[in-house]
C-alpha cells in the first residue's frame, strides 16, 4: 500500500522520554523516521524541582542544568533534519496538589515556562507553520497548542498511563481534555486507539514500528554468562517488573520442569529482587545488559517469552520485544492480549500458567512440528513488516484525509 507521508514540514515533538533515554523509544524512533521528509524539534522533558534534588546524580539531570546555567545542550542537531532541546527552565513538581483548579492554574505556569522556550528555539531554528507532535504528556503539554499557536496538533498515546499511581489524581480529566483539543490521535495499538476514539473520534491505530536491524544478525558468540547456563533455556529480555511480568507463570515454569534453565536479561525491580524465583537453581536472573548485546542473548535461548501480567498498564501495549524474537526466528510463547492477536499465527499464546508449559514442552519434545526451518522463516519475514516506514505512513495518511483534506 502506497502511504501519504508528512512532508516538508517543520515538527516540534513534545516528547515524555528524553532523547538520551536508556531505553527503548518510539518517539525516538518516529522522530529519525519523520526527519526522512521533514525538519524536526525534538523536546526532551524539562526538569522539575523534586527531580532537580532527588536525582542530582543523575547525568540527564546534570545536562539539564547544564543547558540552564550556560546554555550547554540546549539546541543540538544530532542528525540531518533533527535538532534536541533542552528547555533552559525548571518546572514546579505540582502533582501532589489535590485542589484541581490550583494543580491546573500552575499546570498552565509550567505550560508557559516551557512554551517560552520551546518559541525560542523554533525562532533560531526558523521554524514555520509548525505541527505539533505530543508523546503522551497529557499534563506538561496540555496548553501547548494554545500557547506554541499551532494550527495542526497530533497527540499520541502509547501507554495506558491512569494504571499508573502518579497519573491517577490528575490523569483522568487531563488525558481526555488533551486529546478533544487534538485535531488527531494515533495510537500504537488497536486498543489504545478503541480507548481514545471516546474522546475524539478522529483516533487511529498506527501500530508500531521497530528497527530490527540488530537483530537479524546471524552466527553471533555465546555471551559468557550464558556459556555455563545448561541446555534449553527459556529466555526472557526485558525490564522485570511486577506491573508487567506475571511471577507465578515464571514459578511455575521452573518449578515443572528442572531442567529447563529460565534466563532473565534485564533490570530487576524490588519486588522481583525479593521474589521466590532468586531460591530456584533453574532460574537466572543476569540483570541489566548493553543493548548492543541483547540479539547476542536472543540467538542462543531456546525458546523466548513474554510472561505479561494481564492489568490495565499492559492490556494494550504492544509488545515490541515480541518483534525483537520473532527477528531472530526464535518460537516465542507469550500472554494472550489484545495486541497480541495479530501475532496469534506466529506464536504460542498463553491464558494460564499451564498453557506456558504446555507449549514450551510442545516446542522443545516436537521441534520438526513447531519450531521447523519453514516456521522460523515465516516469523522472521512477519516481524520485517512492523517499520517505522510504515507506522508513521499510516500517520501521513490520517493527517492528510482528516486534517489537511478538510
Amino acid at each position: 500500500m502506497e502511504h501519504k507521508f508528512i512532508h516538508d514540514r517543520d515538527i516540534v515533538m513534545f516528547s515524555f522520554q528524553p532523547w538520551d533515554t536508556e531505553i527503548g523509544s518510539n518517539f525516538k524512533d518516529m522522530a529519525l523516521e519523520l526527519a526522512k521528509r521533514n525538519r524536526v524539534l525534538f523536546v526532551n522533558r524539562a526538569l522539575d524541582r523534586r527531580s532537580r534534588l532527588r536525582d542530582k546524580n543523575d547525568p540527564k539531570v546534570f545536562a539539564r542544568l547544564a543547558s540552564i546555567q550556560n546554555g550547554e545542550g540546549e539546541l543540538t542537531e544530532v542528525s540531518k533534519n533533527i535538532w534536541v532541546h533542552n528547555p533552559r527552565t525548571i518546572v514546579e513538581s505540582i502533582n501532589w496538589v489535590p485542589v484541581a483548579t490550583v494543580h491546573d492554574a500552575l499546570n498552565k505556569m509550567n505550560n508557559k515556562r516551557i512554551a517560552d522556550e520551546i518559541k525560542k528555539a523554533v525562532q533560531r531554528l526558523n521554524f514555520k507553520n509548525v505541527l505539533l507532535i505530543n508523546d503522551n504528556d497529557f499534563t506538561r503539554g496540555f496548553y501547548l497548542k494554545e500557547m506554541l499557536g499551532c494550527k495542526e496538533y497530533i497527540f499520541y498515546i502509547r501507554d495506558y498511563m491512569l494504571a499508573v499511581d502518579f497519573f491517577k489524581r490528575h490523569g483522568a480529566r487531563l488525558e481526555s481534555g488533551v486529546m478533544k483539543k487534538a485535531d488527531l490521535v494515533v495510537a500504537n495499538s488497536s486498543y489504545l486507539a478503541d480507548y481514545s476514539r471516546q474522546f475524539n473520534k478522529n483516533s487511529f491505530d498506527i501500530g508500531q514500528g521497530c528497527d530490527l536491524t540488530p537483530f537479524l544478525a546471524e552466527n553471533l558468540p555465546m555471551p559468557d554468562d550464558l556459556k555455563a547456563i545448561r541446555k534449553p533455556v527459556i529466555g526472557y529480555v526485558g525490564f522485570i517488573s511486577e506491573v508487567r511480568l506475571d511471577e507465578k507463570v515464571l514459578i511455575h515454569l521452573a518449578k515443572n520442569n528442572p531442567e529447563h534453565q529460565v534466563v532473565l536479561v534485564g533490570p530487576v525491580d524490588d519486588f522481583f529482587q525479593k521474589s521466590e524465583l532468586n531460591k530456584l537453581e533453574n532460574v537466572h536472573f543476569l540483570g541489566r545488559r548493553n543493548p548492543a548485546t541483547l540479539p547476542a542473548y536472543i540467538s542462543h535461548f531456546d525458546i523466548c517469552i513474554n510472561p505479561q501480567m494481564f492489568n490495565e498498564v499492559t492490556a494494550g501495549n504492544y509488545p515490541r520485544k515480541v518483534d525483537e524474537y520473532l527477528a531472530m526466528g526464535k518460537p516465542v510463547v507469550a500472554t494472550a492480549t489484545k495486541a497480541m492477536d495479530m501475532f496469534a499465527p506466529y506464536t504460542f499464546l498463553c491464558k494460564t500458567k499451564e498453557d506456558y508449559a504446555a507449549h514450551v514442552n510442545n516446542i522443545l519434545q516436537h521441534p520438526e512440528q513447531f519450531n521447523s526451518l519453514d516456521q522460523q522463516m515465516k516469523r522472521r519475514e512477519f516481524a520485517k513488516t512492523h517499520t517505522w516506514e510504515n507506522s508513521i505512513g499510516l500517520m501521513g495518511d490520517a493527517f492528510y484525509e482528516l486534517i489537511i483534506n478538510n
